[in-house]
């Protein structure tokens, strides 16, 4: 099971200031290898190692870019209500490329999933358990006992419940030279973006540290 130790946030996304950093620089092989750094540990998870297991997300907060791809590695994904999920790449002329259109079009029809990533739209839990992506929503604060529910009832059908997971691996694979691929393709297309493109990458990225600094400010006034 993955998830997040901080409130409100399941996982944010790439690095954009080093992104923004790169790109001015004309740092080929310097983002290259920050996007295969991405693919690889993903493509792990979406292949489970080939061990004998079924992985999940417990996405409790936002799960934005990167964020979302991690989460869609996973054979099942559960979400608290309040969750949001969206790829903002769009936005500042990008697209996610750390394996969106590979999970997502093995999820749902390539055109709905393109639609996603051109829309730059935030969606709810809701919004994705109707289109077939998000597994099970849990009320806010019962995410954790979503999954030892999930886990309890799938426990009497684990193995058969693996083995579609796994059909589905073998009827679709995602392999690792196909991520890396699209990766080749993000880094090109980032690599022309322009002044204006970076400036509004750099102010979604100040955004989202503003996010993380307060969550972590209501975390320490928690404890």
């Amino acid at each position: 099971v993955f998830g997040s130790g901080t409130p409100g946030v399941y996982n944010l996304g790439g690095d954009l200031p080093l992104f923004a950093r790169l790109i001015r620089d004309q740092d080929r092989a310097g983002l290259r290898r920050y996007a295969y750094a991405c693919v690889e540990p993903l493509q792990f998870r979406a292949t489970n190692l080939d061990l004998p297991v079924i992985s999940i997300s417990l996405v409790q907060g936002d799960a934005l870019g990167g964020g979302f791809e991690c989460a869609l590695a996973d054979d099942v994904i559960i979400a608290e209500r309040s969750a949001k999920f969206g790829f903002p790449e769009i936005l500042f002329n990008l697209f996610p490329g750390m394996g969106a259109y590979s999970f997502l079009s093995r999820r749902i029809a390539p055109s709905q999933a393109e639609r996603m990533m051109l829309s730059g739209r935030i969606y709810s839990a809701d919004d994705l358990y109707e289109m077939g992506i998000v597994d099970v929503v849990a009320e806010d604060g019962a995410g954790e006992d979503a999954v030892y529910d999930y886990v309890e009832r799938v426990d009497r059908s684990f193995e058969g419940t693996r083995a579609i997971y796994g059909a589905r691996r073998i009827v679709n694979p995602v392999t690792l030279e196909e991520m890396k691929a699209v990766t080749d393709l993000w880094v090109e297309t980032a690599l022309k973006l322009d002044r204006s493109d970076l400036r509004k990458m750099e102010r979604l990225a100040a955004a989202q540290d503003r996010r993380m600094k307060t969550q972590r400010e209501r975390k320490a006034a928690r404890a």
